[in-house]
């Protein structure tokens, strides 16, 4: 059906048409990565060069150093490139269409904010996983003591940011301005790389807006609104549909709605293992590449130190039973029995223990997964 339904846009717009979907199913989602470029490679290979090449796009975000990898090999292969948005494109995703000639935007497409998140390394303390914090905050909370709270003097401002210092890691406070400096330069260079040429004041304002004027990570951009900005907005009912039809179709493969519970998969069990489940999807009217990882879903008990549990069985004979009487295989075997019982009864004390601990969290490990090449009729949409 998706093949079918990527052919009716090729035809509606006279193009070549390449999706690439990255599923935000909780608990495990996929991302924008960098091991998504050669896969895409191969697909437009595909298709050859063309006049017109549409990338359709789903995905709340990834690696912001992946877009221009995508959008600069993409402008190898066609004149034209666009952006089909049905519905999420957050974040990277944002960004990597910041570098289209044309966006085509559906009634339900979101773009998003491209302030990058880092990992939080914070210091003397441990998180696992490693909480996120967005680079746009570090310097927020500057501005605020010093806009907000008037705290002007240099020896104020040097001991709000000992505050920050003593809660971020040296590198991490380098990382904030680096990846200041960068996704600025990334914006700038997707911008320019538009045939048709923005005036830099509208490029100052797209990037400034979309980095630090909206303050919620989170803030949907629609169609309107990303038109207001200056972004290069196209509507088209007939292709809204198909783009939407063709979502439909991700969305019920992915199943998007049916999020996994872990407290429902773990009902009566202390783990449950997942085994090459698909997150995303590259996918051209001829070819399908497909990413699948494995995961493993396991409660987290806060176990006591084990006893030590020593079991040594000796068997011994009623008084009425001569053992020489008893055939030597017998006895073997008797003794074996005593040997495994001696084994298995500390496991199961160990067990126990476990299963009576206080659960103090879930945790979830994806791991493994890598793109493989599927044929059309191997993956079942």
């Amino acid at each position: 059906m998706t093949q079918d339904l990527i052919k009716q846009i090729q035809s509606l717009r006279q193009s070549k048409v390449i999706v690439y979907f990255t599923s935000d199913r909780l608990p495990i989602m996929a991302s924008i990565a960098e091991d998504a470029v050669r896969p895409l490679y191969d697909h437009l290979l595909s298709v050859g060069k063309n006049k017109k090449i549409d990338l359709f796009i789903y995905s709340r975000g990834g690696d912001v150093s992946v877009p221009w990898r995508i959008v600069s090999m993409f402008r190898e292969f066609c004149d034209e490139f666009s952006v089909l948005v049905p519905y999420k494109a957050h974040s990277a995703a944002t960004l990597l269409s910041l570098g289209a000639d044309k966006i085509f935007m559906g009634k339900k497409a979101e773009l998003g904010p491209i302030d990058p998140t880092l990992t939080k390394q914070s210091m003397g303390e441990s998180a696992s996983p490693p909480q996120e914090i967005s680079v746009e905050d570090v310097s927020s909370y500057i501005s605020f003591m010093r806009d907000k709270v008037n705290i002007n003097d240099q020896s104020s401002l040097a001991r709000v940011a000992t505050i920050l210092a003593n809660h971020l890691t040296p590198l991490t406070l380098g990382s904030v301005n680096r990846q200041n400096s960068h996704i600025r330069l990334v914006a700038r260079k997707l911008l320019t790389s538009r045939k048709e040429k923005l005036d830099e004041a509208k490029i100052i304002t797209i990037i400034e807006t979309l980095i630090e004027k909206i303050y919620f990570h989170g803030h949907a951009i629609g169609r309107r609104e990303a038109k207001e900005l200056g972004l290069p907005i196209e509507t088209n009912d007939k292709l809204e549909e198909l783009l939407w039809s063709l979502f439909l179709e991700y969305e019920i493969f992915f199943k998007l709605n049916e999020p996994i519970d872990p407290t429902i998969v773990l009902l009566n069990k202390e783990e449950e293992h997942l085994d090459n489940f698909p997150i995303a999807i590259i996918e051209s009217e001829n070819k399908l590449h497909s990413f699948s990882p494995q995961a493993d879903i396991k409660k987290v008990r806060q176990i006591p130190s084990p006893p030590q549990i020593n079991i040594n069985l000796n068997l011994s004979m009623p008084p009425n039973l001569d053992p020489k009487k008893i055939p030597q295989e017998a006895q073997k075997l008797l003794q074996q029995m005593a040997n495994q019982v001696s084994q298995e009864i500390p496991k199961l004390v160990q067990q126990e223990i476990i299963r009576q601990s206080r659960e103090v969290g879930i945790n979830i490990k994806a791991y493994g997964g890598v793109w493989q090449e599927k044929s059309k009729g191997e993956e079942s949409k």
